[in-house]
């Protein structure tokens, strides 16, 4: 963002409390860098803050800002405002994917379809936000970005205020991040911003999104659902995905071969599908960007096979709603789990697979606390708790007792129910060594 206000003119303060990480952006963008504390006393300088999305509202230096009457906003607002006001040329067209589980795969799948259908109309489509390329940097893109297919967390929805993209869809909603935004109904609050979008898709199998739909008094919401479509919704028949927006049954793409595999790969590209029909996408953009989608890493890849058992990554199940989907029709595992649970329940999660349990085992800061519901919820199931907080060790240590126990035809999981950052530089680096130590031990 300090890169993006410097390239059209706009002075910056940057306010970090790492010393080294002033330096380091300083270096980076020369633009000064301050303490937090010296932004505070600057507040006369500036019109507006603008905050990473991380931050939380009550973080003093945007607390203070707001008492001295400056706005608090995201970089993605920032940047919607900035394209909007045609800073970069025409406005882009903005399609936003949220929820608590399966943004990136709708997002990769969306922007897929884009692509295809960019083909045929010249604009070109990236997917951007927490995909990799930030929205920043797809603005000043060359060649020019058309369509921002942006995969939005409920951080920088929260830090949003005028954003109402081109047409957005809402997927799924489980705890996630409570402790950031202190309950479900605010975390809730937050992502059902997206769902101001010109054109609202909603993923209608979740109750939560249900309501939140309902609360919104549309009747234009295109709903996405593993069942039969009604009437302005989109489905599947007969092993097929079928839209029935504007009551005509349209046959989009078949069901088979979707990756990821399962009931979670097909919701996504429900979604995606969904939103890309109201951009003009046809049945044969669909069906030609899910034959060349291929899931992203520590999302469910097999990264090790030996004795008759798989060991699958799916590192990126990063709360219990997201290792529900990756332990569904999974078959008989040895669970591999832990982590930060940001204040997420576990019960209802172990209650519906204890009879897939071959095994637990779990390491990571709240491992005492899946240990105890899985001792009450899954009796008998052999459990095996790292204490190590070394994070090559710790996963080194549960992979041996996975491998002691998995027996052929099992499947040896990596899904957390919780994030990585207790011991781990991110979910990808916790994939990393499960795979290695997997390895090692088979």
């Amino acid at each position: 963002m300090a890169k993006l206000f410097t390239q059209i003119g706009v002075p910056v303060i940057l306010a970090d409390d790492n010393e080294s990480g002033r330096e380091r952006a300083t270096a980076a963008t020369g633009v000064e860098a301050v303490s937090t504390a010296t932004a505070r006393e600057r507040f006369s300088e500036v019109g507006a803050v603008v905050t990473s999305p991380g931050w939380r509202p009550d973080s003093p230096l945007l607390s203070d800002a707001a008492l001295h009457g400056l706005e608090v906003l995201g970089d993605v607002e920032a940047c919607y405002r900035l394209d909007r006001a045609g800073v970069f040329g025409d406005p882009r067209d903005w399609l936003v994917v949220t929820g608590t589980n399966g943004k990136t795969t709708t997002t990769g799948m969306l922007a897929a379809m884009m692509a295809e259908l960019g083909a045929d109309t010249g604009k070109r489509a990236q997917a951007c936000g927490n995909i990799g390329l930030a929205v920043a940097d797809a603005l000043t893109a060359e060649p020019r970005v058309d369509v921002l297919v942006a995969e939005l967390s409920s951080f920088q929805l929260y830090w949003s205020s005028e954003l109402t993209p081109d047409a957005g869809v809402l997927l799924n909603l489980a705890d996630d991040h409570i402790d950031w935004h202190g309950s479900f109904d605010h975390y809730a609050a937050a992502k059902a911003r997206v769902l101001t979008a010109g054109h609202a898709v909603a993923g209608i199998d979740d109750a939560h999104v249900r309501a939140l739909v309902a609360a919104t008094g549309r009747e234009d919401v295109v709903g996405f659902t593993l069942g039969t479509p009604a009437d302005g919704d989109v489905g599947l028949e007969g092993g097929r995905l079928v839209s029935r927006i504007g009551g005509e049954a349209l046959d989009l793409a078949s069901a088979d071969g979707i990756e990821p595999a399962g009931a979670a790969g097909i919701l996504d590209a429900l979604a995606a599908a969904a939103v890309a029909l109201t951009q003009g996408a046809q049945p044969k953009h669909i069906q030609a960007a899910l034959d060349a989608y291929r899931v992203e890493g520590h999302r469910g890849a097999v990264v090790h096979s030996a004795g008759g058992v798989d060991w699958v990554d799916n590192s990126k199940a990063t709360n219990p709603h997201a290792a529900d989907s990756a332990l569904t029709g999974a078959g008989t595992v040895v669970w591999v789990a832990g982590g930060q649970l940001k204040g997420a329940a576990v019960d209802e999660l172990i209650a519906a697979h204890a009879h897939q349990f071959r095994a637990v085992a779990l390491l990571g800061v709240d491992r005492e606390i899946l240990r105890e519901a899985v001792a009450r919820l899954a009796p008998g199931v052999p459990v095996y708790v790292a204490d190590s907080t070394d994070p090559v060790a710790a996963m080194d240590d549960v992979c041996a007792f996975a491998a002691a126990h998995a027996q052929p035809g099992d499947t040896v999981l990596l899904a957390p129910a919780a994030a990585s950052l207790d011991m781990y530089s991110g979910m990808s680096a916790r994939g990393d060594e499960f795979a290695a130590a997997a390895m090692r031990h088979c």
